[in-house]
């Protein structure tokens, strides 16, 4: 059997595919998304609690190389196997090379119900693959357009932009709360919710089912290559994470999770920055892949599929 929470993702897309009634409200979902947000950054920031070490320099360097390196190794392919526009293939660059919060917390939830040791650091992979995938993908939009814009549309530099996003800020935040505090000092506050982190996911899940459901049903013939593009680079993508991770040496835990991110896309911070930044691109697209084919994937096969590339790496 799938594990539960899994089990509500589906519940989402049956709902939405049979077109029924059931919605979460708008105000509910953004109560949700951003307990999860902070959920995650105290849990990664109480793991870290007494435990930072210069170690952790290197660690950091490496994971935002692999933000750089990942969508510069698919621009190529974008543009010439997959057909798209200059517009398209950076923002498929920013959304593929960075990452989704949605499967991070599923990887999380997933690796501590098999008790798999993992490191708390595993939180601030989110921002470190983030902010340089998106960047990339500006660059890569900028380097092949003539006149592109390097602010958005409030005149915010991007990169500042991007910083601010409320998910960056919230697990920043998290973190940097959870380091000062600890498990104990504020068990009165964080105690309540990562208790609740598995009914928040849930509940979370539900939605994004709902959502990947309508999504794709605007899926058609014309778009193979694009769908098989989503269904196929999870797996690949997985590898260089795995990887990096036995490199590093770390917790296999934190490698499935680390698998797990850069096997994801993301559907949240990478399209508000395109929308600004590429005003060209089609957003439907990239969200099509992302969130309708690529999110399921790992969700319902990928992060079982990474663990089995690990013990394989691992010998």
């Amino acid at each position: 059997m799938p594990d539960i929470i899994v089990m509500f993702f589906l519940l989402g897309v049956i709902a939405g595919t049979l077109r029924s009634d059931l919605t979460i409200p708008k105000a509910a979902y953004d109560i949700l998304s951003l307990l999860l947000m902070l959920t995650i950054g105290l849990k990664g920031g109480m793991a870290l609690y007494g435990n930072l070490h210069w170690g952790l320099v290197t660690e950091i360097l490496a994971i935002m190389a692999l933000g750089f390196a990942i969508p510069l190794v698919l621009f190529p392919m974008l543009r010439h196997l997959v057909r798209l526009s200059v517009a398209d293939a950076a923002s498929f660059c920013a959304h593929y090379g960075s990452v989704s919060a949605g499967t991070f917390a599923v990887a999380l939830a997933w690796v501590e119900s098999r008790g798999l040791a993992t490191g708390g650091q595993v939180t601030l992979y989110l921002v470190l693959l983030e902010l340089p995938a998106i960047l990339t993908g500006m660059w890569l939009y900028r380097r092949y357009t003539q006149g592109a814009a390097q602010t958005s549309s409030t005149g915010t530099p991007l990169w500042q932009e991007t910083l601010t996003n409320r998910s960056v800020v919230l697990l920043v935040g998290g973190v940097v709360i959870g380091i000062l505090y600890g498990p104990d000092q504020g068990d009165g506050v964080t105690a309540p919710l990562t208790g609740a982190f598995s009914l928040v996911l849930s509940l979370f899940l539900l939605e994004m089912g709902l959502v990947a459901a309508e999504t794709l049903r605007k899926i058609q013939l014309r778009h193979w290559r694009l769908i098989a593009f989503a269904l196929c680079m999870p797996p690949i993508l997985s590898l260089p994470g795995l990887a990096t991770g036995l490199w590093l040496g770390l917790e296999p835990g934190t490698i499935v999770i680390l698998g797990a991110l850069t096997a994801s896309a993301s559907y949240i911070a990478a399209p508000v920055a395109v929308r600004h930044a590429i005003p060209e691109a089609d957003i439907g697209l990239a969200m099509l892949a992302s969130l309708g084919v690529t999110f399921p994937f790992n969700v319902l096969i990928g992060i079982g599929l990474y663990s089995y590339f690990l013990e394989s790496l691992a010998g």
